[in-house]
């Protein structure tokens, strides 16, 4: 299982706008993509006094699940403008783990 990691900043003002987003369109939109060996997306998000935090974690049974995702050059953030538009900053790369162990 491969874990792809990503992190977005936002405005507090603009956190709930962004949240209804990656809901409502950006994760339907990653599903419907139907990747043989897509595992779903988790969503964290932490309060920081000005701004709010999102993590992605996007799971795949395989680099190969990965690089159909994203492409040859995988490593790089796939960012929609209409995320863009409400994001304050945000990696441009995600990172990749191998999930070595899941308990629970």
């Amino acid at each position: 299982m491969i874990a792809r990691i990503w992190h977005g900043w936002t405005t507090p003002e603009q956190a709930n706008t962004y949240e209804q987003l990656l809901n409502d369109e950006i994760f339907p939109s990653i599903a419907a993509k139907d990747i043989d060996g897509y595992r779903g997306i988790q969503l964290l998000r932490r309060e920081h006094d000005s701004e709010v935090e999102f993590v992605t974690i996007i799971r795949f049974e395989s680099w190969d699940a990965v690089k159909q995702f994203a492409g040859a050059a995988y490593e790089r953030a796939h960012v929609p403008d209409s995320a863009r538009a409400v994001l304050s900053r945000f990696d441009a790369h995600a990172q990749h783990y191998e999930v070595r162990a899941h308990h629970g």
